[in-house]
């Protein structure tokens, strides 16, 4: 059963929501962007729904300045209280839980790495966002698209026979397909070192919590995340799903359930 409840943070009152079930373990869900608890297209929701059923309570809450919730919207790097404050209110609703697992997906990804320590035991972290934004919101599709993109695009059509054909009728301007292939060989340059992708490759490095990444290997928010933290996919374990989608939408949502609740088993 879902319920409506509230929690106090930084003087505000949050709003959250319950699925309850009788487990000793539980989900955290943490929202990325703007998004209200209820996700894109409502897939948090459906998410908590899932996993309720399977057994695992599940909290999910809007953080100040968001939703339903009062206060100031300080965006995903001010939102460290915000997460505490939730995860003492999840234990207070279902205090029959013994673990708190947290699940965060774009920037609520990168929010869960770059406040740590947080009282919850493990983490699952999917298509972390590593973009300096300068004040866009985290959820807005990035204005081009990051090295890796680019290279696995030429890798994609290097394999297609079509474009062997469409090169010798001449379709395909020649000079830019060559400039393309340069790409794969030519390395990343290092992010700098107070860049938003460099400070969440050393939160990982860090981290004391076991964690899962979750990338949607299409998305370009995950291409950017490989690409500027390679690193942490040799430390941690990976689950990767070949789709485009940044929010695990329509079919891609069974996936990530089964991921999910594989680590909360």
């Amino acid at each position: 059963m879902r319920h409506q409840l509230s929690f106090a943070c930084g003087g505000a009152s949050l709003a959250a929501s319950l699925d309850e079930a009788a487990g000793t373990t539980g989900l955290l869900i943490v929202s990325g962007g703007n998004e209200i608890r209820s996700g894109a297209h409502r897939g948090m929701a459906t998410l908590a729904g899932r996993i309720a059923d399977a057994g695992h309570p599940v909290f999910r809450f809007d953080r100040r300045g968001v939703g339903d919730s009062e206060g100031v919207n300080g965006g995903f790097e001010s939102s460290g209280p915000d997460i505490g404050a939730a995860v003492a209110a999840f234990r207070g609703a279902a205090p029959q839980l013994k673990r708190i697992v947290a699940f965060g997906n774009c920037d609520a990804a990168s929010a869960l790495l770059l406040h740590q320590p947080l009282p919850v035991d493990a983490l699952i972290v999917a298509n972390p966002w590593t973009y300096d934004s300068d004040g866009a919101e985290a959820d807005d599709e990035p204005a081009l698209p990051p090295a890796a993109a680019i290279r696995s695009r030429y890798l994609a059509r290097l394999k297609d026979p079509k474009t062997l054909s469409r090169l010798v009728k001449g379709e395909v301007d020649f000079r830019k397909f060559l400039r393309g292939l340069s790409a794969l060989k030519t390395p990343s340059a290092p992010a700098a070192p107070d860049s938003l992708a460099a400070r969440i490759e050393r939160a990982m490095a860090e981290l004391r919590t076991p964690a899962t990444i979750l990338l949607a290997t299409g998305d370009r928010t995950a291409q950017a995340f490989a690409e500027s933290c390679p690193a942490a996919l040799d430390r941690l374990p990976v689950g990767r799903l070949a789709s485009p989608s940044h929010s695990f939408a329509g079919d891609d949502g069974a996936w990530l359930a089964e991921r999910i609740l594989a680590i909360l088993a």
